[in-house]
């Protein structure tokens, strides 16, 4: 059986080829998970052979991890210009539950899932998952610290309540890969029984986050 020509790349620039391959991962990565990231996914996005993409990444952990990282904070940039023009500190919590709750970012919780089981292998992912994590947290914690500040929110320990709120927040995202519990009409509204959670921590009243 003959097989199809395949026709001679185009010429481009390292500069142009280095940020195709680039674009070609994160694409591949949005729409297949991180796993699908391999020599031969990425050159076939863009058409040359698999010689050529290890020609400019010859290590593909150190690519799968550049992709990671840029997907995850291109996420995290798009959440805090969402939420800076909300003038308290309650109404950019609330905010951002109902954003990454609402079930349209499902690609990029694909890719945090797959994320953290790479890593375990992936040295230079798990260093960027760490490093991410960290970036979640701050951008966290500095809510927290705000609504404290401005009295709309309780806590001695604020630092503590961003990290429970990132593993609530992450948690929730990977049971809704499944659907688990969304046929049930009492754990369906993840958001809502989230924000009922969080209102708890931190001493505001029910209703504060999940309200109209």
């Amino acid at each position: 059986m003959s097989r199809p020509v395949r026709k001679k790349a185009a010429r481009k620039t390292p500069a142009e080829r280095s940020a195709e391959i680039t674009d070609a991962a994160r694409d591949v990565a949005l729409e297949q998970g991180l796993y699908a990231v391999t020599l031969r996914s990425v050159a076939a996005r863009i058409d040359v052979a698999p010689a050529l993409v290890a020609h400019y990444e010859p290590n593909m952990d150190a690519l799968i991890a550049s992709t990671f990282g840029t997907v995850v904070a291109t996420e995290l940039a798009e959440v805090a210009a969402l939420l800076a023009p909300l003038p308290t500190p309650r109404e950019r919590l609330a905010q951002l539950l109902d954003t990454l709750l609402d079930g349209t970012r499902a690609d990029v919780t694909v890719i945090w899932v797959e994320a953290w089981a790479m890593g375990r292998r992936n040295e230079a992912l798990a260093q960027r998952v760490r490093d991410e994590m960290d970036d979640w947290h701050a951008f966290l914690l500095g809510i927290v610290e705000s609504g404290v500040a401005a009295g709309e929110f309780e806590t001695d320990d604020a630092a503590s309540v961003a990290w429970q709120l990132l593993g609530m927040i992450d948690g929730l995202n990977a049971h809704a890969l499944v659907r688990w519990a969304d046929s049930s009409s009492d754990l369906g509204d993840r958001g809502a029984r989230l924000g009922q959670a969080v209102e708890g921590m931190l001493g505001i009243a029910r209703g504060a986050l999940t309200g109209p």
